[in-house]
């Protein structure tokens, strides 16, 4: 039997109609800057966010950190929470590519003040490292897939413009944001100097993300994607897929959404979560006072054919997506279940 793989969204398998697409894709030389697909991508993208330009990467990580080195200097300072994505799994290369020193507030999924990060900034000056920009993560995974509040952006876009500092977006999943909350795009667009935005996390691509930003800032991070190995060639065949997703990958979120919080619901009574704080496609079940931890769940979930993530000793993690039907979340819900029962959690009998 097929695993229920809940491990993460970036699993998917490209759809048959989508592979037909990227056969089909017209390509060229994209160094040269003669792939029509990719131009055609990019022209998208920055259009539906509001801005000027946009650039193809390979991964979530260089759009992130292209975006990183275009608003800090070698030797300025980003202000971001403890558990931001940027300096939590890109494996410290703000530091090692772009010179960047860091500085984190605690983290608190998609929640925090923006008078406490004005506090926070510093201002050039004798021996200090002067702040040059804000990260902010849309939807925070190891916040649960949390979504920021329109109004929270907005007084941290207005934070930034008195400080004079820039904001970035990694929206890696601002899709799903988009989506639960019904946020236009351009409206997330407007408040960000920067956001990197992923197609191989939700929509269902095989890989790529897009650094979007005014047409300086992409001029200057196309330079800086070729100095870091990320020119490509004929990659149209990649843009077709993103193309895909997005005409066709979008609105389905509001599926695995509702996955997810089925998911909730069935574990909710074992104490390891609280269905009220699943918003979009992520599940994270604290399994703090569960008489097993991350590691030791994730063993017999796989046993019994469904695959989850360990985060932490006692954090896991589901993740719904385009390949999990409804039979899959079910199938999910009575394994997981029946472990957490078998570990003496909760109240609840498996179902």
């Amino acid at each position: 039997m097929t695993p229920v793989d809940l491990r993460s969204d970036t699993v998917t398998k490209p759809t048959a109609p989508m592979r037909e697409a990227m056969a089909a894709a017209e390509v060229g030389d994209d160094v040269y800057g003669e792939d029509p697909t990719v131009r055609a991508l990019e022209a998208e993208v920055a259009e539906r966010f509001g801005h000027e330009a946009a650039l193809f990467t390979p991964s979530g990580t260089m759009a992130n950190q292209l975006a990183l080195q275009v608003l800090v200097p070698r030797g300025g300072e980003l202000l971001c929470d403890a558990g931001a994505h940027v300096v939590t799994y890109e494996s410290g290369a703000a530091a090692a590519y772009g010179g960047i020193s860091t500085r984190t507030w605690p983290a608190a999924g998609a929640d925090l003040d923006p008078e406490v990060v004005a506090a926070m900034v510093r201002p050039a000056g004798f021996h200090m490292v002067p702040t040059a920009a804000v990260a902010v993560e849309q939807t925070h995974l190891r916040g649960g897939g949390a979504v920021f509040p329109l109004a929270t952006l907005r007084a941290l876009r207005r934070m930034a413009d008195e400080a004079g500092v820039g904001l970035h977006c990694d929206g890696a999943r601002i899709w799903h944001a988009h989506v639960a909350d019904g946020v236009p795009l351009a409206e997330y667009g407007q408040l960000f100097d920067t956001l990197a935005v992923c197609l191989s996390k939700g929509l269902g691509a095989p890989v790529g993300s897009l650094l979007v930003s005014s047409a300086a800032r992409i001029a200057q991070a196309r330079a800086l994607r070729a100095r870091m190995g990320g020119g490509m060639r004929q990659v149209g065949i990649l843009a077709a897929a993103g193309r895909y997703a997005l005409g066709h990958h979008l609105d389905r979120l509001a599926d695995d959404h509702a996955r997810a919080a089925r998911l909730a619901e069935a574990l909710a009574p074992y104490g390891v979560v609280d269905p009220a704080s699943v918003r979009t496609n992520v599940v994270l079940l604290d399994l703090t006072k569960a008489a097993l931890d991350a590691p030791a769940l994730v063993v017999a979930a796989r046993e019994r054919g469904v695959l989850a993530g360990a985060l932490g000793p006692r954090l896991a993690r589901l993740v719904t997506h385009l390949d999990v039907d409804d039979a899959g979340v079910e199938r999910a819900c009575q394994v997981l279940s029946a472990i957490l029962a078998d570990a003496g959690g909760g109240t609840g009998a498996p179902r």
